[in-house]
């Protein structure tokens, strides 16, 4: 499968300033892993040492928060559009 992957800002930099990407992979892990392959160091800013989700990054699939889906293991169709969201901390004290 073939899916389009929104890359941030603060990523860009991995993606040679690409603000998407095309990835390949059964389900968002999967992508996550072939994003890695194509732009080293993608996974260790998305997932965590156990292997799950980094706290402060948000994977959307076609809008829906995986974490209220089946977070990595989600799985994905041809065309689908995966949008990687840092999460914002702050706000006034």
């Amino acid at each position: 499968m073939s899916v389009k992957v929104k890359i941030p800002t603060p990523l860009r930099k991995l993606t040679n300033g690409e603000t998407s990407v095309d990835a390949e992979g059964e389900t968002i892990g999967a992508v996550v892993e072939a994003l890695e392959g194509a732009f080293p160091g993608m996974r260790a800013r998305l997932v965590d040492d156990s292997g799950d989700l980094r706290h402060f990054v948000n994977i959307y699939l076609n809008g829906e928060d995986v974490r209220y889906l089946d977070g990595l293991n989600s799985v994905v169709s041809d065309k689908d559009e995966l949008s990687i969201v840092p999460a914002v901390a702050g706000g006034l004290k």
